[in-house]
């Protein structure tokens, strides 16, 4: 009988899924089901996991029952499997009742080859009391990661799994992940009692991923460049909330590409649509939260970028795999910011103690894995229980290596104070210790009395988390597996301490802080991203146009302005206009002399030019500069306009601001003679004629808060459209 059916796999092998030969331990995966054995699969994403299943299911009889976790992952196997002349059906929230009665009906004729479920669905009692009924060959449990509340992605009704499966019937189980550490790989056994099953475990290198981590400063810009070079192809960008998955799908196809939002909040016919036009070539990048691609079988995926820092290795693993799943080349970029990590701490504020401890030592690794210099791929198989080489090639920081220092005496200095407090604490303490810190855990162990003590008190608690880290990678401390986040001493660690070698690590990325990513008019430029000599030109310039009419420096263009033509170099009318603060009111009051000098510095420094990294604006944003300008022509109070958008007035006077240093002259006089006397304003034009500054905090000094700071700024407004614009 096992001889039949192990004939059949090859057979269907071929005939339904067209493949000519196994991949890895495929065939003997498939085996040990057959066998009726209890099997634990650990395998990348695109490796192959999903025939590990569905082809045993379709080589004997009954049914067999998939737990996935998503809809839209059922609903992508099951049409595939249809496809290929399959019967799959899965049962879940969105089948009416007629459909589910057919669904059933299917099962108990014996037709139905494979039913998908999610685990909300299976632990309902009538659902129960039915597949109790049929001829379950066996269950498969995909993701199982969800299961292990160490995991990334932890589902509480994962859980319940193992007790409904008792029972419905006594059938073997397959449990299939793509990312878990060695502790989640003992989670997911012990919770499904399968400690003795036979574990099939693929590496985790994924060869042709080359893995990039950049900061988030002008990530917008940096994205259109990014894409720009890709022209055509397909990717994925990965957000975390569903307000950035729209704004930048909008973004993107305003700036020229063809892309498509993917999130929960989404009517589920536009959802479906928009992952199928995705899956058909219709759209070539979808922009969506975690709950995209999730099993999507899209073999061509060229790229994935991480726009948001994600939440965990394991997630970003996941992610990341959906690329190049064909063999071919895929490029996985991620921007990286620590306010991001801030931002994701904040969510978890109100979880439970352990789930929330738990999430911040996952942000800790994502943290690391981002600042770190030593190469990528090392680092993530690491994470996973694997070892790797030096160098792969295929990552930023082994094309582009950072600074070497000999690091043997810290190394020995890290190591000694593992061992001196007996084994048992995480990072934080052990660098609490060797910094010489009055933590009242430090002392009330007494850890202060030990040798290692304050040794390393020079250094911040960044370079010692970089030491530890490192120490791990050369494999001298292990992660203690019961005890999540304490750190363990091993034989090679030993080995060091008694015999000290010279040892090089490499130093971390320096980050710095990256300003306000939601709004590309608000985006910062970073200190080192522009040309700091065209910059020293265009404020002398400016200094000079300035003398000639007038009027204060800051009134022709602002800093962020000059920083802006200095990392984008605008040489037409229409650049120079694109960048934020200017404008094409200022650029014909204004910009002549300024183009003229940025294109002789382009040409004499053979420069790219902003069109590379040139950005539109969003549509809505036009939309309403056009309806707030339309409603201040119609004299409309400010308290009214605001009312209409469902905006504070706060909200309406950033964006008066944007409209007015873009060099619209925005008439408020209706306004504000309603609110502050002539003699008043008169006053307040004279201080930002003289004003060295236009810093609405500057301005609160001088009048000693004499006035709101709204109406200071709305003053501004009136001083720039008068004399800027």
């Amino acid at each position: 009988m096992i001889e039949e059916q192990q004939a059949t796999l090859k057979e269907k092998l071929k005939e339904v899924f067209g493949y000519n030969q196994f991949r890895g331990k495929q065939e003997l995966i498939m085996e040990n089901i057959l066998h009726k054995r209890n099997t634990f699969v650990i395998m990348p994403t695109g490796a192959g996991k999903s025939l590990c299943y569905q082809l045993p299911a379709i080589s004997q009889e009954g049914t067999a029952l998939v737990v996935s976790p998503l809809i839209a992952l059922m609903k992508n196997q099951v049409d595939t499997l249809n496809s290929l002349g399959v019967n799959a059906r899965f049962l879940n929230s969105t089948l009416s009742k007629t459909e589910i009665n057919r669904v059933k009906k299917e099962i108990l004729n014996g037709n139905l080859k494979m039913l998908y479920v999610a685990p909300e669905s299976l632990t309902k009692e009538d659902n129960v009391e039915f597949l109790k009924k049929a001829h379950i060959s066996f269950a498969a449990i995909d993701e199982a990661h969800c299961i292990s509340e160490w995991g990334h992605d932890f589902r509480p009704e994962y859980r319940k799994i193992k007790s409904i499966l008792e029972q419905i019937a006594d059938i073997p189980i397959i449990a299939l992940t793509a990312t878990a550490t060695p502790k989640v790989q003992l989670d997911i056994q012990k919770n499904l009692g399968m400690e003795k099953a036979n574990l099939f475990k693929s590496s985790f290198n994924r060869e042709n991923l080359f893995y990039e981590v950049r900061p988030k400063n002008q990530a917008k810009k940096q994205l259109v460049k990014f894409l720009n070079e890709r022209k055509g192809k397909s990717g994925i960008i990965y957000c975390l909330s569903r307000k950035k998955v729209e704004e930048i799908a909008e973004f993107l196809n305003v700036n020229g590409f063809n892309a498509a939002p993917y999130h929960a909040g989404l009517e589920g016919n536009m959802r479906m649509k928009n992952q199928d036009d995705f899956l058909n070539e219709d759209v070539d990048i979808i922009v969506a939260t975690i709950a995209f691609g999730m099993g999507i079988d899209k073999p061509d995926v060229r790229f994935v970028i991480h726009y948001d820092t994600p939440k965990s290795i394991e997630g970003y693993y996941q992610e990341t795999g959906r690329a190049g799943r064909d063999g071919l080349t895929g490029d996985c970029l991620m921007f990286y910011s620590y306010n991001d990590i801030l931002k994701l701490e904040k969510f978890n504020k109100d979880k439970p103690v352990t789930e929330k401890e738990n999430a911040k030592l996952l942000l800790e690794e994502m943290s690391a894995y981002a600042e770190s210099s030593v190469c990528r791929r090392k680092q993530l198989l690491h994470y996973f229980g694997e070892t790797f080489g030096d160098n792969c090639g295929k990552c930023d920081n082994c094309v582009h290596p950072k600074e070497k220092f000999e690091a043997q005496d810290d190394v020995v200095t890290a190591l000694k104070t593992v061992k001196l407090t007996h084994q048992r604490f995480g990072m934080n303490h052990l660098i609490n210790v060797i910094r010489g810190s009055k933590d009242q855990y430090v002392t009330s162990y007494s850890h202060d009395q030990i040798e290692t003590y304050g040794v390393g008190k020079e250094q911040d608690a960044e370079y010692w988390k970089s030491i530890i880290r490192q120490t791990m990678l050369f494999g001298m401390l292990s992660k203690d597996i019961e005890n999540i986040g304490v750190l363990k001493l091993n034989e090679k660690g030993e080995a060091f301490i008694k015999s000290p070698k010279p040892i090089t690590f490499t130093k971390n990325h320096e980050y710095t802080d990256e300003g306000d990513e939601d709004n590309i008019e608000k985006e910062s430029i970073s200190a080192k991203s522009f040309d700091e000599n065209l910059f020293n030109q265009l404020k002398a310039l400016r200094k000079k146009v300035a003398k000639g009419k007038n009027l204060p420096p800051y009134v022709i263009f602002q800093d962020p302005s000059l920083e802006e033509m200095a990392t984008t170099y605008p040489v037409t009318n229409e650049e120079l206009a694109a960048v934020n603060g200017v404008g094409l009111g200022k650029v014909r009051k204004f910009g002549k002399p300024f183009l003229e000098l940025i294109k002789d510095y382009v040409d004499e420094n053979d420069i790219i030019t902003a069109a590379d990294v040139m950005v539109k604006t969003s549509v809505n944003k036009s939309k309403m500069k056009i309806f707030i300008i339309q409603q201040v022509d119609k004299k409309i109070d400010l308290e009214e306009i605001a009312e209409m958008k469902d905006m504070s007035f706060e909200e309406l006077i950033d964006e008066i601001e944007h409209i007015c240093y873009s060099g619209t002259k925005l008439n408020l006089d209706y306004y504000i003679d309603q609110i502050i006397d002539d003699d008043k304003q008169e006053e307040i034009m004279d201080y930002f004629l003289s004003a060295d500054s236009d810093k609405i905090s500057d301005a609160m000094d001088e009048f000693d808060d004499e006035f709101a700071e709204e109406d200071l700024r709305l003053m501004r407004v009136k001083f720039l459209s008068t004399y800027a614009n």
